[in-house]
């Protein structure tokens, strides 16, 4: 499998490159030059890592098979799911949950940064590769700490995150403050997510600092979305949970299946893409944003504008206004990467970009949307647990409050539920109508006595954890801090 850029089609590498770099040279995506084929049945009967050897083994054809079967044994053991790996539950008698937080931090990401540490420590063995290498990472809340809890003690590796200052829960701040690692380091920035992101980016197209890096042995590599190895991963639990699907008789094989997704930054919904690209049955992939819907009015009209406000949700985690992943998705319907780099350009130095009716007639065939303010979704969490007893997070209610309004002939509808309520305490205490405590461990206890749901241990035992890093920066010192990490 060869690999190529959004913005250069010219360009040609594998996987253990694509992985390790990042980002491509000139400041496109890596992207695979052509879709696997994978007859979803294959997969049936089989467990999660069993599941991932089948879909990366089709897109990582430079990584061994032993490799591949090790790392998704390790990565996506009982232990670090809770024997929860890909599990689907059922909300109300219409609506299937993948519930993809069950991992050691308690949020989607860990379904990929359980694995990608592993995906970029063979590929600098595959290529011979002795450098340090530097991840940076912008997070809405949630990556930073599946990042750092991945890469942390990692030899060769340093690994620096960068979040909103004021952006994020306080538990999701705590996760990433109270991080253990000599090879760690975390930054709250002054600014939102894109602030930190556009940081980020510009540190990947400095030259100078390529060659700094370059000259102590060194060079950056990424842990967000944007890179393939965090993405690639996550294609895995859209072929799983179709198998589940089957298995329990909520549908039949052949079946089509919608997946409603809470979106940000457009890599999990895009995951379901390829999936469907590689022979999957699905219908409807349908984008559910918050109040920042720029995605929304993006597949409604064709046109993207980032130039407008900025409002901090209670799901903070898609609280974003430049979704870098939908590059990826414009390359696969234009194929033509003349085409996107002109229309990144655009969105760079004017802030927006209109695509033709005919990109747009084609995203449509695949994708839908909707989106949900905080009262909305609050509505949803107290509704579905008074009526069905299910609990969710507030940015699964955005999807679950998004699935109704949408039109479906498909056998099921699945939402995407991507993080534990308790990462998010006191949010959903209010939804439900209690009385908020102003101490999150508070919040988490009150929630508990509310719903009986138990706390993840790795969330109540933030309390005692010594926070470890408290500096605020300014973007502009992303690039400084990337070559004294």
């Amino acid at each position: 499998m060869k690999y190529t850029s959004t913005r250069n089609s010219n360009l040609s590498t594998n996987a253990a490159n694509a992985i390790l770099t990042g980002i491509a040279p000139n400041g496109g995506l890596f992207v695979p030059t052509q879709f696997p084929a994978l007859d979803y049945t294959e997969c049936f009967g089989l467990s999660y890592p069993e599941t991932a050897q089948k879909v990366l083994g089709a897109f990582l054809t430079n990584y061994s098979a032993d490799f591949i079967k090790a790392a998704t044994e390790s990565a996506y053991s009982e232990a670090n799911f809770d024997g929860k790996a890909g599990f689907v539950a059922k909300a109300d008698s219409d609506t299937q949950m993948l519930e993809l937080w069950h991992g050691p931090t308690c949020a989607f990401k860990d379904y990929a940064l359980q694995l990608m540490p592993k995906l970029l420590v063979e590929a600098k063995k595959i290529l011979g590769s002795t450098e340090l290498t530097k991840i940076l990472v912008a997070t809405s809340g949630d990556t930073g700490k599946a990042a750092l809890a991945g890469y942390a003690g990692l030899d060769g590796i340093k690994i620096a995150v960068f979040y909103p200052n004021a952006g994020t829960s306080e538990i999701q701040r705590l996760q990433m403050a109270t991080q253990e690692g000599e090879n760690v380091a975390v930054y709250a920035v002054n600014g939102n997510f894109d602030d930190a992101q556009t940081g980020v980016k510009r540190a990947f197209a400095d030259t100078k600092l390529a060659e700094d890096l370059k000259s102590d042995n060194a060079a950056l590599s990424s842990a967000n979305s944007i890179n393939w190895g965090r993405l690639a991963p996550q294609i895995v639990y859209y072929f799983y949970s179709y198998a589940q699907l089957v298995k329990t008789g909520a549908i039949t094989s052949g079946d089509k299946v919608d997946f409603i997704v809470p979106t940000g930054n457009f890599g999990d919904i895009l995951a379901g893409y390829y999936a469907k690209q590689m022979g999957l049955p699905v219908g409807k992939l349908v984008c559910a944003s918050n109040k920042n819907n720029v995605l929304t009015d993006f597949l409604t009209t064709g046109t993207y504008d980032a130039k407008r406000p900025f409002y901090k949700t209670t799901s903070p985690s898609m609280d974003i206004l430049v979704s870098s992943n939908l590059e990826r998705l414009l390359y696969h319907i234009t194929n033509d990467s003349a085409l996107v780099a002109d229309l990144m350009k655009q969105l760079n130095e004017n802030g927006k970009y209109t695509v033709s009716a005919d990109v747009l007639v084609k995203i449509k065939e695949t994708f839908d949307c909707g989106c949900a303010s905080d009262d909305e979704a609050a509505q949803e969490i107290r509704e579905c647990f008074e009526e069905n007893g299910y609990l969710m997070d507030p940015h699964t209610a955005v999807a679950y409050y998004v699935r109704k309004y949408t039109k479906s002939d498909a056998a099921a509808q699945v939402v995407l539920s991507t993080a534990s309520p308790y990462k998010f305490p006191c949010d959903v205490l209010k939804a439900l109508g209690e009385s908020v405590p102003q101490d999150e461990f508070e919040a988490m206890n009150a929630l508990n006595a509310k719903t009986s749901m138990p706390i993840p241990q790795s969330l109540a035992q933030l309390k005692s954890k010594p926070v470890r890093f408290s500096e605020i920066i300014e973007t502009s010192e992303i690039i400084k801090t990337a070559l004294k990490l």
